[in-house]
This record gives C-alpha cells, sequence and structure tokens, in this order.
C-alpha cells in the first residue's frame, strides 16, 4: 500500500540523526511491548507481515509523531483486537482513556502468475503495481531498472502472508540499482542494493 510508512528517499525531513551510543531501550514499557509482540509471533498468533502491515495502517498524523516502540504497541494491540484476545474497549478501559487502533487492512494478493525465474546478471525492472494491501516494494524502486547480483532462499510472500491468502513462498532478488537513476540530480554516484521479491520484477533486454 502507499501509506506514509513508506519515507525512504523522500526529501524535506532534514538530516538523519543518529548517535553511535543510542540506547535501545528508553523507558521499560518499550521492552515490555518489545517481549509481547515477540512472544505474539512465536505462539502464532499473527506472523510478522501482519505485524508490519498493521503500522503501515497506523493514521498518518499517528505514524509520524509516534516513537519506534508506540508503532509496535498499535500493531500489536490492534491485531490482538482483530484477533479476538482482547476487545478496544478493555484496552481504553485500562489505558483510562482513548487507545487509538490501526485503520482496517485492505485484501491482500496471491503470488503474480507471470513471474520470472531471474539469476545473477539479469537487468531487471521493477513493476509499477499499486497494491491496497501490504507490500514490500518500496516506493522509489519502482518503474526503476536495475540488475540481479544475487539470489535469496524463498521466503513466504508479503503480499499474501499478512492478508491470510494461500500463495507459494518466493526467493528475493538482491537488486543493485544506480542511486542517480532512483533520484536525478539529487543523488552522488553510487549503487543502491534492495531485496526485491520474484512478483514485484521482470526481465528486460
Amino acid at each position: 500500500m502507499d501509506g506514509m510508512h513508506d519515507l525512504g528517499g523522500k526529501q524535506g525531513f532534514g538530516r538523519v540523526r543518529y548517535s553511535l551510543r543510542a540506547a535501545t531501550f528508553h523507558e521499560p514499557w518499550e521492552k515490555r511491548v518489545n517481549a509481547l509482540y515477540s512472544l505474539a509471533v512465536k505462539l502464532g498468533i499473527f506472523n510478522m507481515d501482519e505485524y508490519r502491515h498493521a503500522i503501515e495502517r497506523m493514521e498518518p498524523r499517528h505514524y509520524l509523531t509516534a516513537s519506534y516502540y508506540e508503532r509496535s504497541l498499535t500493531s500489536l494491540a490492534t491485531l490482538c483486537v482483530e484477533k479476538g484476545i482482547v476487545t478496544h474497549e478493555e484496552l481504553e478501559r485500562r489505558a483510562q482513556g482513548s487507545f487509538p487502533l490501526s485503520s482496517a487492512s485492505a485484501p491482500g494478493r496471491g503470488n503474480v502468475e507471470t513471474r520470472e525465474v531471474l539469476k545473477p546478471g539479469d537487468k531487471v525492472k521493477v513493476k509499477t503495481n499499486h497494491v491496497s494491501g501490504h507490500v514490500r516494494m518500496p516506493g522509489y524502486i519502482r518503474g526503476k531498472t536495475g540488475v540481479v547480483v544475487n539470489v535469496s532462499p524463498a521466503y513466504p510472500f508479503p503480499d499474501a502472508h499478512a492478508h491470510g491468502v494461500k500463495s507459494e513462498d518466493e526467493p528475493t532478488y538482491d537488486v543493485r540499482f544506480d542511486a542517480q537513476e532512483l533520484w536525478p540530480n539529487s543523488a552522488d554516484p553510487a549503487f543502491v542494493h534492495v531485496g526485491v521479491f520474484e512478483s514485484y520484477l521482470e526481465r528486460v533486454d
């Protein structure tokens, strides 16, 4: 889906602020949230693609103002409500106030039937599909060309896995892109490597 979460390569946010000594957790509740969503995945309550998609479904203003672990908490709570583990009313009663959840999910999709098996050295183009549900195709590579340099083992296809849709596992291809093609007149000479699922690619001459 085209959501506020897809910020890769976007301009206007200023310099990336980082610290080599940054703490992993800043408050005790962050550790609990991290442990709870990890436990939920381990118990099979939801999978990682469902988890990512619930974050993508956050209201845009909430997403932009939320911390990393608040996004995790929103995803965890949303999925627990959707899976019948807890009710929204119970969450708000325990929080003694409003408890925002993510919006409803759109339908997913299965594998693209016309996908091709690719190999290192193949020149490829990323399809320009706009998917209403979960997708692991960064917006900044859509419609761009690159070269396959490596192939991964097969993984669950995220467009289906986040929605309970039957599908075949797919490999991801390590595709090398020219940064100056991705962002014309706005990038230094460099290569950008992206893991791209088979259904998202087509071979070009």
